[in-house]
């Protein structure tokens, strides 16, 4: 009999062997001109090797190494790209590069003055007696000794911090409710009437001020307020209006402004149906605002506050121009001068303990910088845990 089996290679594929070949031809289309994820190191290898050369052409130096350096890269790049995928990957590229290049420029001002101020400043910080002690009774000749002799530096920063904290704590307590009502009335009971758009364009006006107008005001209003106290009653006497409340008076109406902007912005996040739900339960309006808005937002009211406290630590006019300066410590607001670390670093800069001995002073100014620097770290870092821990929870976690 005759063998009717039909031949293997005559057999039809199955569909499922034409599908795996389409997907293979897809895939081989879509990544055959995908560069290696290598390809931006060795750029960058060949532009750091060129740009080096040439900026030995004109005189070498550490910044023409690096621009020569970037734009090299950013320019082969680009040719690289055009040359192997095409023009719309090359313009995605070379936007991306020039994005980053400019956060690294961005980048160099912070990176560099926290250098400086940690490498001058760390000798200053470990100085025995620095964090604890003030400057009473250092004078030039203590300076004069410690510079001639090589003696450790005395003298410290203990009455600058304290100023620095109560008067804070005394304009976030004068800050704080004044902004959180204000933005409350904004957000909860102006109807874009005279009165909400005159707060508005006052508080915009407020967040522009010089920090010394804010100074002078307070200064003035504090004399005029105490003046006219003692006409009417006598009560304060020759009291000076130069003290800790009239520089935490000028720190608020820094902080005031942050603080409404703030505020404002979270409490209009706040969905709409979160109030029509209380209201629907019958609740009055100044109710849900203190049990549903308020709470709902606070985590990002106290990391905005928070932010607005470590934007006016750092102040230096208002406060040299309200509190003045003394070697001592003082912890009464209401009474004689007071000094804050700002105040403390200009002055050892600007007017040293020991004018042809400054050495020591100059160590105190940068060693308290750092000290300003790390607080404000420190503030910011706190704004964001408070955002992270009174944040709404949300999955049912």
């Amino acid at each position: 009999m005759t063998n009717t089996t039909t031949p293997d290679a005559a057999e039809p594929r199955a569909p499922e062997d034409d599908s795996l070949q389409t997907r293979g031809r897809t895939r081989s289309r879509l990544t055959q001109h995908a560069q290696p994820r290598w390809q931006w190191a060795a750029v960058l290898a060949v532009s750091a090797v060129a740009g080096s050369a040439l900026s030995a052409l004109i005189g070498f130096s550490v910044a023409t190494w690096l621009i020569a350096t970037a734009v090299l890269h950013v320019v082969i790049s680009y040719v690289i790209t055009v040359t192997r995928v095409g023009r719309r990957r090359a313009a995605d590229q070379l936007w991306r590069n020039l994005i980053f290049i400019a956060f690294l420029i961005a980048l160099l001002p912070l990176v560099s003055v926290i250098w400086s101020v940690v490498s001058v400043g760390v000798p200053g910080l470990l100085a025995p007696g620095f964090l604890s002690s003030d400057m009473q009774g250092i004078t030039g000749t203590v300076d004069e000794a410690s510079q001639t002799e090589g003696s450790a530096v005395l003298g410290g920063i203990r009455h600058a911090i304290i100023g620095s904290l109560i008067i804070t704590v005394a304009a976030t307590v004068i800050s704080v409710p004044i902004g959180l009502l204000t933005s409350i009335y904004l957000v909860e009971y102006a109807r874009g009437g005279l009165l909400s758009r005159a707060i508005t364009f006052f508080v915009d006006v407020m967040t522009g001020i010089p920090s010394i107008v804010a100074g002078l005001f307070a200064g003035a209003a504090m004399a005029w307020f105490l003046g006219t106290i003692n006409a009417a009653t006598g009560l304060f006497g020759s009291m000076s209006s130069t003290m800790g409340i009239t520089a935490a008076v000028a720190l608020s109406v820094l902080m005031i402004p942050v603080v409404v902007r703030t505020t404002e912005e979270m409490l209009r996040v706040v969905p709409n149906e979160l109030r029509e739900a209380s209201f629907a339960l019958g609740v009055r309006k100044w109710r849900t605002i203190l049990k549903v808005v308020i709470p709902t937002a606070v985590s990002g009211i106290a990391s905005g506050v928070t932010l607005a406290v470590a934007r006016v630590i750092g102040e230096t006019a208002p406060i040299l121009v309200t509190a003045g300066y003394v070697v001592n410590t003082n912890w009464n607001l209401f009474q004689g001068w007071i000094t804050a670390l700002p105040v403390y670093i200009y002055r050892q800069f600007v007017n040293p303990t020991s004018p042809a001995f400054a050495e020591p002073s100059h160590q105190r100014a940068w060693a308290a910088a750092l000290v300003l620097i790390i607080i404000v770290m420190l503030l910011n870092l706190i704004a964001r845990i408070i955002a992270k821990v009174f944040a709404p929870k949300t999955g049912g976690r």
